[in-house]
């Protein structure tokens, strides 16, 4: 049989050699617990998730892919994990995951025990439910015990976790007798980021907001904090923000502020009550005077309600989730110099409001830190991607072949699926009758440990070849689908595609979001005709979704439209 594995852990194993990763034993060990069952691995199908609370089955990669392999058909018979907790350590999402590998036909064996989970009578769902819940009780504790450990720390001043910017993580050894290289961690002035974040609060004093400042450090070469993963290095009007409004700074040490985690332990930060935040006087760990931060935050103040005032006491922030889309490819679009997205820009010009797409990094951050200054007109961008999308991605033929091909692969080789089938039912009549002889062994002798022991074996092979013939009469249904109806159907769906895209933004973004893998990247470019802007992106269908925005700038007595932006422009038509 083949067999898939999946491994986690809750804590993210930063600078530990892959070797020494607890998911590489985790693989290791069932990997020959496998080899020791006769099951063959199947390296694709090799699962892990590294860093990632058992709780949280939403964002959790290796989980998802797992879940997705089990349509239409799953290529794995076993699947092998240390131990149940390592599926989920939340009750509910644990048992609904397990039930869904289950009714797929698959056998999942946890090598610690050597114990197969099954749902084959209450008792077993009754045991997975109890399994499920310690599991939970135990993540419950780790989180008091950190809790706990976490608050002592932050009574003493010590570090609780991670970096701020301006200060060094410094080891503090522990005493003779003490377990571990170090006691605790504290935090230690380092003077040269010191006074960049003087410099923050003195340009703030002084009238400049967040995005001038950010360009100003960024343009000085001014260190700034480390990034996240695939983040640009500098200086981001948001960093500034955050650097405004740490109290450290003046010397207060501020714990408990948000709260990560919700009621069902997936990640969800919240902010707490002032009442639960503790705070602790820092002196020694100060860095701006009292007189500077108290300007500055007087500054933020009179900014603030300036802006109120101007919007008539509304906060005009991000919209949320599900607010209809303004522009069409806000969101959908990235510079092909930094990787960062494209932002929308309007200014007046000949008497009219004017937009275009601009790269939102060298908007905020300056040229130090990306020089694209393209300013891509939003009309001529929105129609050049529309038409690419229809020419390349919405043209009946190809969407015809791709339908053609996932029935292909759904219905595979007529005759093969037809050997499965005899062979499966020919298997599950073979098992009908043992189970037959077994009962009437049972009548006749007594209830027989081991004769309960094989009924029990018999009953577990039956649902796993029932489960297994479902699977495979599912995936026959393809072929009962008329070919005539379904070109028609796509026919009539291309045409209320291509309406949507010219009409309505909201919904033609939603339908670009479908179309697409990724985001569309737009790169200026030049060549012996002039500068242009080059976008590329990749379809669902296969296709390369790309082409060009702009021409060689027409002469002053040729009637033509200029890009609205001046003398700058990347691309003219």
């Amino acid at each position: 049989m083949i067999a898939a594995i999946y491994a986690r852990k809750s804590t993210d194993q930063t600078g530990v050699n892959e070797e020494e990763k607890s998911v590489t034993r985790q693989i290791d060990h069932a990997t020959a617990y496998a080899t020791k069952k006769g099951w063959t691995v199947a390296t694709d199908h090799i699962y892990v998730d590294d860093g990632i609370s058992g709780a949280e089955f939403s964002k959790r990669p290796g989980f998802l892919r797992l879940m997705n392999a089990l349509k239409p058909h799953a290529p794995f018979q076993v699947l092998i994990m240390s131990e149940e907790s390592r599926l989920g350590r939340e009750a509910i999402e644990t048992a609904y995951a397990m039930k869904q590998l289950i009714t797929a036909g698959i056998q999942v064996w946890f090598y610690l025990e050597d114990r197969q989970r099954t749902f084959d009578s209450p008792t077993d769902k009754l045991l997975m439910s109890v399994t499920a819940f310690a599991d939970e009780l135990e993540r419950e504790k780790a989180r008091q015990r950190t809790y706990d450990a976490l608050i002592r720390k932050a009574k003493a001043g010590y570090v609780t976790g991670g970096r701020v910017f301006g200060y060094d993580n410094v080891d503090v050894p522990g005493t003779e007798g003490t377990t571990g290289t170090r006691s605790h961690v504290i935090h230690q002035i380092n003077e040269t980021e010191a006074a960049v974040v003087r410099e923050i609060f003195t340009a703030c004093a002084a009238g400049k907001g967040f995005k001038r400042i950010a360009c100003m450090l960024n343009d000085l070469g001014r260190p700034s904090p480390r990034p996240r993963a695939s983040r640009l290095q500098g200086w981001a009007p948001s960093a500034v923000r955050e650097i405004l409004h740490r109290e450290l700074y003046q010397g207060v040490l501020v714990w408990n502020r948000t709260k990560k985690r919700n009621q069902w332990g997936m990640r969800q930060p919240t902010r707490r009550a002032v009442t639960e935040q503790l705070r602790i006087p820092a002196p020694h760990l100060r860095i701006v005077s009292e007189a500077l931060w108290t300007a500055a935050q007087e500054r933020l103040a009179l900014s603030r309600q300036t802006y109120l005032r101007g919007t008539a006491g509304q906060l005009w922030g991000r919209p949320a989730s599900g607010i209809a889309a303004k522009y069409l490819l806000t969101g959908l679009a990235t510079c092909g110099c930094c990787g960062g997205s494209l932002e929308v820009r309007s200014r007046t010009a000949h008497r009219q409001r004017v937009f275009a797409y601009v790269c939102s990094t060298y908007r905020r951050r300056g040229k130090a830190i990306c020089a694209n200054a393209a300013e891509v007109p939003m009309a001529l961008a929105d129609a050049q991607v529309l038409a690419s999308l229809e020419q390349d991605l919405l043209r009946p033929e190809v969407v015809e072949r791709a339908v053609v091909r996932a029935r292909e692969i759904l219905q595979g080789d007529g005759s093969t699926s037809d050997g499965q089938r005899e062979q499966l039912v020919a298997d599950l009549e073979q098992v009908e009758q043992e189970l037959k002889n077994l009962g009437t062994a049972i009548a006749q002798t007594g209830a027989l440990p081991a004769f309960i022991a094989q009924a029990q074996e018999r009953e577990r092979h039956r649902a796993t070849l029932t489960a297994r013939l479902a699977a495979l009469e599912s995936a026959t249904l393809t072929s009962a689908l008329d070919d005539t109806a379904v070109q028609h159907a796509i026919r009539d769906r291309l045409t209320h595609w291509r309406t949507l895209l010219h009409r309505q933004v909201a919904q033609a973004q939603q339908l670009v979001r479908k179309l697409l893998v990724g985001r569309v990247t737009f790169t200026p470019a030049s060549d012996d005709q002039g500068r242009y802007v080059a976008f590329q992106g990749q379809g669902h269908l296969g296709r390369v979704l790309e082409g060009m925005i702009g021409q060689p700038a027409p002469s002053p007595s040729v009637q033509g439209v200029g890009s609205p932006f001046g003398p700058e422009p990347a691309c003219t038509i």
